[in-house]
């Protein structure tokens, strides 16, 4: 496992339309690894990327370095489960962070507010970067991806 990003898969970001959001959006660049995990914010519902819900934890885990890096902190994984059942990851930076967003969106919480993941504690890396990739890095990433 990358000690910066968490991941045993140096190319399995991005999740949903790998090379659209390879070029579009902004990249954290893993500087161990080189895994390009999407750190982008829209900035019209002020949401990132990692704060979406995912289907599984270890998804969640994939994101959850752009979470520590925005927040500069250790964040954590929880379970969330809505009001229809439907069991979801949300990555928060803590624990009344999830309860605000349980009581706002009236979900239950069960007895999952345990965190499922986290780090010890939020480190800097010094070869990170955080940009956008141009065509031909966008190339030779999908390739070194297709490749595994």
């Amino acid at each position: 496992m990358c000690e910066e990003c968490y991941s045993d898969d140096s190319r399995i970001t991005p999740l949903t339309n790998p090379l659209y959001c390879l070029l579009n959006h902004t990249q954290y660049i893993c500087g161990t690894c080189g895994r390009c995990i999407c750190i982008e914010r829209d900035i019209k519902r002020n949401l990132w990327r990692w704060s979406f819900p995912f289907k599984s934890v270890q998804n969640s885990k994939l994101y959850l370095r752009t979470a520590n890096y925005s927040m500069k902190r250790s964040c954590n994984i929880y379970e969330v489960i809505n009001n229809k059942g439907r069991v979801f990851y949300k990555i928060f930076p803590d624990i009344e962070k999830l309860q605000y967003f349980i009581k706002k969106n009236d979900c239950k919480n069960g007895s999952k507010v345990d965190t499922l993941f986290s780090v010890d504690e939020y480190k800097e890396f010094p070869f990170t970067q955080i940009r956008k990739l141009n065509l031909e890095e966008a190339e030779q990433y999908m390739l070194e991806r297709c490749s595994k």
